[in-house]
């Protein structure tokens, strides 16, 4: 990293975060969450505990308390009022756990907003024209946005240690991607429409043809970050680079290529049994659609499989 680098990063310190470090909150841009039915809210809002193993349960504590710790959540008092609640699921990999609020029957009830997603295609079709490129993160993105009074009410989650209400977005409920997309290009609305910015819910890229502009595109953009009051995740971030991964691709100013890992990934990937683990892998295979000649003629028996009306079943012929 050349010396005038360090002087940028070095002036906006105070945007880059770690894990350990306490998490900011991004400025006037709070969450609601309107729902299509009205008070009293319907049983399925108001979901009780699912049952845990103790196993579980010291997880699920451990998982509660790293998220009081921030701010993320808080506890409901025994006096206040509770219209809506939902459980918690832990699921396990590599013996290591993780929770979520399991916030589906709130999902069905949500008005959705149809807000854009930039098309990955596009994005990286723009950035695989420049020479150099920055990437960064935003540290737990969603996390990073404060909810309403309202919307915290809808989001509380229940556990066999108490009721916990969510203060801030948290992963899994509908309209998040939206909201953050929406939030991100009313932030930074002059960079994005110029072309050199990139963004995609919580990945922020910049596009330069030379080293001195994406320095000073990078530090126009990290004075904004610092103004809304946002964090970047340092060990994500990647300066000034000719080629780079990015939303699951290689890119530079030359091609357009695929992340071998990602590719790994899906020819590791197990026999679909199901449905849902069929439709799972059509969609990861359209994602690098570019890369993969005839997926449309090549998957056409696959997609029949997921007819309501077909009885699942796979064959060689639709191999």
């Amino acid at each position: 990293m050349k010396e005038a680098h360090i002087e940028i990063l070095f002036q906006y310190r105070e945007a880059f975060a770690s894990d350990n470090e306490p998490l900011w909150a991004i400025k006037g841009h709070e969450v609601d969450i309107i729902l299509n039915v009205e008070r009293a809210y319907p049983p399925p809002l108001r979901t009780p505990a699912h049952p845990a193993s103790p196993r579980a349960r010291e997880a699920l504590e451990s998982h509660i308390d790293e998220l009081m710790n921030p701010g993320v959540v808080r506890k409901v008092g025994h006096n206040e009022e509770v219209e809506a609640t939902a459980p918690v699921i832990i699921t396990w990999h590599n013996d290591k756990s993780s929770m979520v609020g399991d916030f589906r029957s709130l999902n069905t009830y949500t008005i959705p907003d149809r807000y854009p997603i930039p098309r990955i295609h596009e994005t990286l079709t723009q950035l695989s024209k420049e020479r150099f490129i920055t990437s960064m993160d935003a540290l737990k993105g969603l996390n990073q946005n404060f909810l309403t009074p309202h919307a915290r009410k809808l989001l509380r989650i229940i556990a066999h240690c108490g009721i916990y209400e969510y203060l801030r977005i948290p992963f899994g409920i509908k309209n998040a991607p939206s909201h953050c997309q929406r939030m991100m290009n009313t932030i930074f609305p002059h960079e994005l429409s110029e072309g050199w910015l990139i963004i995609s819910i919580d990945d922020i890229i910049i596009c330069s043809e030379t080293w001195k502009l994406n320095l000073e595109r990078l530090s126009l953009v990290l004075k904004k970050i610092l103004q809304v009051n946002m964090n970047i995740y340092l060990k994500k971030c990647n300066f000034g680079f000719h080629e780079l991964k990015a939303l699951g691709h290689v890119v530079s100013g030359l091609s357009l290529g695929f992340d071998k890992n990602k590719v790994v990934a899906v020819l590791l990937k197990q026999m679909p049994q199901n449905k849902k683990q069929m439709m799972s892998l059509l969609r990861l295979s359209s994602y690098y659609r570019q890369h993969l000649k005839h997926l449309a003629i090549n998957s056409r028996s696959l997609y029949g499989l997921y007819d309501q009306q077909t009885v699942f079943e796979m064959t060689h012929q639709r191999i």
